[in-house]
């Protein structure tokens, strides 16, 4: 009967995956053997599974997760769960392609700047945005802004030039929040280096004091906003009035691979309706704050049958296959809510102790991610 199967070793020749790579996606239930020897321990594997092997080894050439590698091999044949993997896989990849790149033009700027000093100075980039999106934007991100003295560098909000799109973008380490602006037009300007031909990309850290007072200087006015941006200062005029002032002289983290989630449900609701579900549900008073002070904890439920609740924490759980239960700090979340509570929302839920998204079904670009909460075992 063996003389029919593969040794592991003809299957690691065939396939292009080593005999430690074989072994290694037996133990994580990925690709088991047909058979195992059960005196030397041997594995053998059978023919069919040869096909198995090389679409594994591909599978891991190209960067994707374990879980998906076992999803994308268990998928049952034209159900297209396979295809849709591989789309979401594709889409990481060119998000990644993109960041990199975005990256790469900033980080050539910086080596010409450290190279020629005395003949290059930072670009400054001038551009005209909407100024109610501007002022939509800040009153999304303003309430994640970090207050924490030892962290300079969050204490501001990022405007993120990026081409075509003005992100903003705040957080306090336990959540995010991001808004995109459109730009309508848009002039680069430098004294003494060329601008490459690419998509600019420039960013800055407005002090949380100054990016208010741009917010006030908004107000409710119509029309365009014009800013400038760069040289380590930013200047926002608007309706023949302008702002001014330096910029933080900081890093601001890496804040793209955060918010790209591979969320398991995705609950649409309106968001006065969560609202007032989070206010009148129980809650428990948990050490899950910042700096582990108490925070009031609701929790997020769906059941197998994909109905979403907001339950005490304590609650019992749903005894339906397919059940989800995150528990989340009830003050961020209301906070997450947009103040004018018509609207739709799409709450983006990955599982107990995954970052969970809340987006603002018309304007997809603005959407806030919140850690959740470890309930005590």
């Amino acid at each position: 009967m063996e003389s029919d199967l593969h040794s592991i070793g003809e299957l690691a020749r065939d396939s292009g995956l080593s005999v430690s790579a074989l072994r290694f996606y037996d133990g994580a239930e990925v690709l088991a053997p047909a058979r195992v020897d059960p005196r030397t321990g041997y594995r053998w594997y059978a023919p069919g599974q040869l096909a198995d092997a090389r679409l594994l080894a591909r599978l891991r050439r190209v960067g994707l997760p374990l879980a998906d590698i076992r999803a994308v091999l268990g998928a049952a044949p034209g159900s297209g769960a396979a295809q849709r993997l591989m789309d979401e896989h594709l889409r990481r990849l060119e998000g990644g392609l993109a960041d990199a790149r975005r990256e790469l033009s900033l980080i050539r700027r910086l080596i010409d700047q450290r190279e020629n000093p005395m003949t290059t100075t930072p670009a400054e980039y001038r551009f005209t945005v909407p100024a109610r999106e501007l002022a939509e934007a800040l009153d999304a991100v303003r309430f994640a802004v970090n207050g924490d003295p030892e962290l300079p560098a969050l204490s501001g909000v990022l405007f993120d030039l990026d081409g075509g799109l003005l992100r903003l973008v705040a957080t306090d380490r336990y959540r995010i929040a991001l808004a995109e602006v459109p730009v309508e037009s848009m002039e680069p300007e430098e004294s003494a280096a060329s601008v490459e031909s690419a998509a600019p990309a420039a960013s800055a850290v407005v002090p949380v004091a100054l990016a208010d007072a741009v917010r006030a200087l908004l107000g409710s006015a119509a029309g365009a906003v014009e800013l400038a941006l760069g040289a380590g200062t930013v200047h926002v005029t608007v309706g023949g009035h302008r702002i001014e002032g330096a910029t933080l002289d900081h890093d601001y983290p890496d804040y793209r691979a955060l918010v790209r989630l591979e969320p398991v449900h995705r609950i649409g609701l309106p968001a006065a309706e969560l609202r007032a579900a989070l206010v009148s549900a129980a809650t428990s008073n948990l050490p899950s704050g910042p700096h582990g002070t108490a925070c009031e904890v609701a929790l997020l439920t769906v059941d197998g049958e994909g109905r979403f609740a907001v339950a005490a924490p304590d609650a019992e759980a749903d005894g339906a296959a397919g059940g989800l239960r995150v528990a989340v700090n009830r003050d961020f979340l209301l906070e997450a809510l947009p103040a004018d509570a018509p609207g739709q929302l799409l709450l983006e839920l990955g599982g107990p102790i995954t970052p969970l998204a809340v987006r603002i079904a018309d304007r997809p670009g603005t959407f806030s991610i919140l850690m959740p909460v470890r309930l005590p075992a």
